[in-house]
């Protein structure tokens, strides 16, 4: 949303502020003038008013396609109106072109240099707030693209014209921003492809947004893949951020791009017209929040590409994407980061990971430059966040596996890295519950939900929120039994040839004396679960005793199988569609006895995760002679 309006010497701002859009237009009849209302409506975050308006695009006869310097303000918009008139400049605000990164001087003035197709935006200091659009999507960012879009089927950037005389960014106080705590709500693959799905969405992790109240400086970042290719919907998806309560932000994926880009310049203009730059950065307390493009699109290999790509990115075939991040994103990170003080948090977020555990093989699923940007982070508190995997992932400081070794030469992660889960779960895949959602359980047995950093100066813990669960609900307790296991060797095959009856699981919380004496365990996934959480069972009364975790992450490579399996998820996805949860980095396991007595039983299991809060689930069992 922008606001453009009639150009005077900043000594006569003020008047032409005072001015109504039709005088403006009256005076100017050669410029369009539309100036979006202020709107100061209560925030269900606390008693500071909501800042919405948009940005301030000042035009002039004399604006030239050729011209080389892009002007402009960052000003306290202190009547909240969206024109800067005669109110102050703010020193020292960060504004980049997307390669060139400036501060505003003391008068809040900035130069940079201008180039076709490119995207101007500030990065939000904290104890500010940048006007939200009637959707809550921060409005702080001005795409300069002359003979606008490539012809895309979702319609791109429309021309932009000329460059402007000035762009002007408004802003205004926030105590929400400025304080040293925050809550960053981190939301991974929304990924809705029709509009079943957005209501899928609506009532699930949107409605449990809707109902917090601890994320209203901070906001949201969804971390890519915010549509599933029909990026039509993004009016839709718009609709439903505007029931979140605190800025809604966005970065790409590899599912919002215009797949009929002709090149890579192109491949997200319909995101960025509809959402956002494809990169940036915000700041609130002592985080300073990198969101960046992940995604390269039609890929080609580099230098530094990992071995694989070049044959995944082949010219001849197919358009494919690629984990990369682009050299003009590159310079500008290296910028952005060295205008940031030392001693904030870094929190550095992509649609695909940095690295992840799920596809720690994958040269693709990861970023090319993984380990520049650790280079860029070393000695700062930092930690990356993403989506793609469609798996929950606490990855901590010195976890280390097989293929991060092979592909990148990693020997343990200098920071942690997080990969949220998915709202859409499993893409939307299960049973529909009574609540108005699918189940989808992930590839890791997890359930769909969001993470929320809760950051107090430069530190942070992480939590998982189950959608539709109070913040309690963090694990999933099942039995991993021969009889289990058999059935799913039978149900796997059975679905790839489904002829005859389907083998059924009929009983999974009943085992027999030949379960046990041919091994069975209680599984306990715990969502979030990470290196330094610990997982505890109490059977029917008796002292408790510690679990084994499948996956040790010290360098081995990946546990996948029928015994590393979460046997609660798996007992649905077989038979009621999605992936397939047999590999996990946070399921534990606990050896029942072989001479347990028939009869029924009760495990009780207290998982306490790195940061020292437990949590008790139970489990309910049988075992017949």
């Amino acid at each position: 949303m922008l606001t453009t309006h009639a150009p005077t010497e900043r000594t006569r701002r003020g008047l032409r502020a005072a001015l109504t859009a039709s005088a403006v237009v009256a005076l100017t009849a050669s410029l369009t003038v539309a100036i979006a209302p202020a709107v100061a409506a209560p925030s269900d975050g606390g008693d500071e008013p909501v800042y919405r308006g948009a940005i301030e695009i000042v035009r002039t006869p004399d604006d030239a396609p050729d011209t080389p310097l892009l002007n402009g303000t960052v000003f306290v918009d202190t009547d909240r109106d969206g024109v800067s008139g005669d109110e102050p400049g703010l020193a020292g605000v960060v504004v980049t072109n997307g390669r060139d990164v400036v501060r505003t001087d003391d008068q809040g003035r900035y130069q940079l240099p201008a180039f076709d197709n490119m995207t101007v935006s500030i990065t939000q200091p904290s104890g500010y707030q940048v006007p939200l659009d009637e959707y809550n999507v921060p409005q702080f960012h001005y795409n300069h693209l002359p003979e606008g879009s490539p012809e895309l089927r979702y319609g791109g950037i429309e021309p932009t014209g000329p460059l402007p005389s000035e762009v002007n960014f408004p802003l205004v106080e926030s105590e929400l921003t400025a304080a040293d705590t925050q809550s960053c709500v981190i939301a991974g693959d929304l990924q809705t492809y029709d509009r079943q799905e957005i209501e899928y969405a609506r009532a699930g992790a949107i409605k449990d947004l809707s109902e917090r109240d601890d994320y209203a400086g901070c906001g949201t970042l969804f971390v890519g893949d915010v549509a599933g290719d029909d990026l039509s919907l993004y009016p839709d998806i718009k609709e439903l951020v505007a029931e979140t309560n605190g800025p809604a932000r966005f970065l790409p994926g590899n599912h919002d791009l215009d797949f009929d880009a002709p090149d890579a310049a192109h491949s997200f203009d319909t995101f960025r017209a509809a959402l956002a730059p494809a990169y940036y950065s915000y700041e609130v307390g002592d985080a300073h929040v990198v969101a960046l493009n992940t995604v390269d699109y039609p890929c080609t290999a580099a230098d530094d590409s990992p071995e694989g790509i070049a044959a995944h990115c082949d010219p001849g075939g197919s358009p494919a994407y690629n984990g990369r991040i682009s050299d003009d994103q590159l310079t500008w990170l290296e910028q952005d980061l060295a205008n940031v003080d030392e001693d904030k948090l870094i929190v550095v977020a992509g649609h695909i990971g940095l690295l992840n555990y799920a596809d720690e093989g994958s040269p693709v699923h990861q970023v090319d430059q993984v380990t520049r940007v650790h280079e860029l982070l070393e000695g700062r508190e930092a930690v990356a966040v993403a989506g793609h995997s469609h798996s929950i992932e606490n990855l901590r400081t010195g976890d280390d596996v097989e293929g991060w070794r092979e592909l990148f030469g990693i020997e343990g992660l200098p920071f942690p890295h997080i990969t949220v889960g998915a709202i859409s779960g499993d893409w939307y895949s299960g049973e529909v519950g009574e609540d108005g959602y699918p189940t989808a359980l992930g590839r890791d047995g997890g359930r769909p939900g969001v993470v929320t950093l809760d950051i107090e100066g430069n530190q942070f813990e992480e939590r998982y929120t189950v959608t539709g669960e109070p913040d309690e609900v963090q694990t999933q307790l099942g039995l991993n039994s021969p009889t289990y296991r058999e059935w799913f060797t039978e149900r796997r095959e059975w679905n790839a040839d489904p002829v005859g009856e389907a083998p059924e699981l009929t009983e999974p919380l009943v085992v027999d004396a030949d379960d046990l004496a041919g091994g069975t365990w209680l599984t306990t996934n715990l969502f979030l679960g990470s290196t330094g959480s610990t997982v505890e069972v109490s059977l029917d009364g008796a002292p408790a005793a510690e679990a084994e975790r499948t996956q040790q992450l010290q360098g081995e490579a990946v546990n996948v199988g029928v015994e590393y399996s979460d046997p609660h998820a798996v007992s649905q996805q077989l038979v009621h569609g999605g992936s397939l949860a047999d590999r996990t980095m946070h399921l534990w396991r606990f050896d029942l006895p072989e001479d347990l007595g028939a009869g029924a039983h009760t495990a009780e299991v207290t998982a306490t995760d790195a940061h020292g809060r437990s949590f008790t689930d139970t489990l309910e069992f049988e075992v017949v002679k």
